[in-house]
């Protein structure tokens, strides 16, 4: 609103300004005599209306005074303007961070399933170009907007001078920018072609870097080369229909102001006999307007252009919210006997993965699942963290359904280890604590004894403040494995879930883990999926997930720990 009142303001300042040339240039050619009264000038409305202010204020209408005015209004109008840019500069980049704001707050809140076949550089691109696009859409409306106000205030101005002029001027303008609408047409349809295409060759990027060593080790490089130089040919073609397009308007543009200016002016001397200092006011009034409205056109063409990125980013955003999980709210859980499934049935879309499913996890044991891949392990671990949902059965924490259980209290008592953990180009500790702030470093050290990587960190150069390189690079994997697990232990939880976390590693790797994971067992409920025999042997009890079949304890007791 201040942005508009500014603008508004700084139209009224400058065509003051213009008007107030009238009794000037008057008094140049020598019009009114000496004196420039209000009678002198009783032929023109914009010239009276200034005389009849100044008259108001005490003042006389002489040079002096006039180039007076002029250069206020000239200083007042740039003030003004200033002010409506910073707030339209303050308000685009509010714009661009409320929208990737909005857009991070429903992808963190959508349910589990929504990732599952999401591309990730769809996501980043949506947090990164779309929201940055878009904001520069509302920044060229804005100015669409701003134009337009300046383009009124004109108008008014010049419609004093001679309305006849201004009447014929501003029919031919519109004439000639209805010509250019295949311009702006072309534009928004090149501009559609940039959000799709920079989508997709992002999200293939994003593709092809997280798999670089695979096809590298491969010589395979060349074939994620051709698919993204292929995609990005065709980005720069719809690149160049929109570069002439908005080339092509802003060359028509200039000849057409001319060509009316020049209409404007035979009408103005020929047909309709206006004195040449109203005359020379009204070209200039007449110039400006074509050129505000020549800008208008050319800042729509640019939002039309730019609109794709807005909306493909606010149907992203959509989509999110459509799946945000359940803020599910209850009893705040504290385990004390275990965990317990109890006749599960659960089914991906049309396909059953469990039918009557029934386990239990004590408390301080350590619980191995082993099986085929695509049998269920994970999706197992998926319904306990409450990722997932059963359709029918239930999940109990000790003797309270997890349905009736605060999910997010719950997962706070969790500690997760994934098969390819996610190391950041950070410290040891900034790995550990994932940037929370209420870890200290004693909680820090003490995880990580607690994982048996204290030793290797602390015969780092800077210790817990080290750097692990890119994606942990300057570890081994074992290494790696031992900070993602010292990650998940550092906030104390009561469930501790490895997915697969020594599937990678060599067997003395390995066999340190399980090692570390047998100290662990007495503090908490370890749940290990793997197809390592190595985890098989140190835990206590091991299930056997049997694809289309059910579970089978192998070794171990169903009973929970008293």
């Amino acid at each position: 609103m201040m942005m508009l009142l500014s603008l508004l303001l700084a139209g009224v300042v400058e065509g003051f300004g213009l008007v107030t040339l009238l009794p000037l240039l008057g008094l140049i050619m020598g019009e009114f005599g000496g004196d420039a009264s209000a009678s002198a000038i009783v032929d023109n409305r914009a010239g009276q209306i200034v005389v009849k202010l100044l008259a108001s204020v005490g003042l006389q209408p002489t040079a002096t005074t006039l180039l007076a005015i002029i250069v206020i209004a000239i200083l007042l109008k740039s003030v003004l303007v200033l002010m409506a840019k910073k707030r339209v500069g303050y308000t685009v980049a509010r714009a661009s961070t409320d929208l990737r704001i909005k857009l991070i707050e429903a992808l963190l809140a959508a349910k589990w399933e929504y990732y599952v076949g999401q591309p990730v550089g769809s996501f980043a691109n949506a947090v990164a170009t779309e929201s940055n696009r878009a904001s520069n859409a509302y920044l060229s409306g804005s100015l669409m907007i701003a134009k337009l106000l300046q383009v009124f205030v004109y108008v008014g101005v010049s419609l004093l001078v001679s309305w006849k002029a201004t009447a014929i001027s501003l029919l031919a303008g519109m004439l000639f920018l209805a010509l250019f609408s295949r311009l702006i047409r072309k534009a928004r349809k090149a501009g559609k072609k940039q959000t799709v295409l920079l989508k997709k060759l992002l999200s293939q990027l994003t593709d092809s870097m997280q798999s670089i060593k695979p096809l590298k080790a491969m010589a395979r490089e060349h074939l994620a080369k051709a698919i993204m130089v292929e995609e990005a040919n065709h980005l720069n073609k719809a690149l160049r229909k929109q570069v002439f397009s908005k080339e092509a308007l802003k060359a028509f543009q200039e000849p057409m102001i001319t060509i009316i200016l020049v209409i404007g002016l035979y009408f103005s001397l020929v047909r309709f006999h206006i004195p040449m200092a109203e005359v020379m006011i009204l070209v200039f009034l007449l110039a400006r307007i074509l050129t505000q409205l020549g800008k208008v056109q050319q800042q729509y063409q640019k939002m039309v252009i730019l609109e794709s990125a807005y909306w493909s980013l606010m149907d992203r955003i959509e989509q999110a919210e459509r799946e945000k999980e359940p803020d599910q709210r209850g009893t705040i859980p504290d385990l004390h006997r275990g965990i317990r499934l109890e006749n599960v049935f659960f089914s991906y879309q049309d396909s059953p993965v469990f039918k009557n499913l029934t386990m239990t996890f004590p408390v301080r044991t350590f619980t191995a699942l082993i099986g085929s891949s695509g049998a269920g392990k994970t999706t197992i671990a998926d319904m306990i963290i409450g990722l997932c949902r059963p359709q029918h059965g239930e999940i109990y924490l000790d003797d309270v359904p997890l349905s009736k259980i605060d999910l997010h209290q719950w997962r706070r008592m969790i500690g997760y280890v994934p098969q390819d953990p996610l190391l950041f180009h950070d410290s040891v500790l900034a790995n550990v604590t994932f940037g929370d702030d209420g870890f200290s470093e004693s909680d820090v050290e003490h995880a990580l004894r607690a994982a048996g990587a204290w030793e290797f960190v602390s015969s780092m150069p800077q210790g817990m403040y080290s750097s692990v390189g890119e994606q942990g690079g300057r570890l081994s994997g074992g290494q790696r494995q031992r900070l993602a697990i010292a990650r998940a232990l550092v906030h104390k939880p009561k469930l501790l879930i490895l997915d697969e976390a020594t599937s990678a590693l060599d067997p003395e790797s390995e066999a340190a883990i399980c090692h570390t994971l047998q100290n662990l067992r007495q503090e908490l409920i370890i749940l290990a999926i793997s197809h390592q025999p190595a985890m098989v042997e140190v835990a206590d009890r091991t299930y056997r997930v049997l694809q289309d079949e059910g579970v089978v304890l192998v070794s171990g007791s169903e009973n929970l720990a008293p």
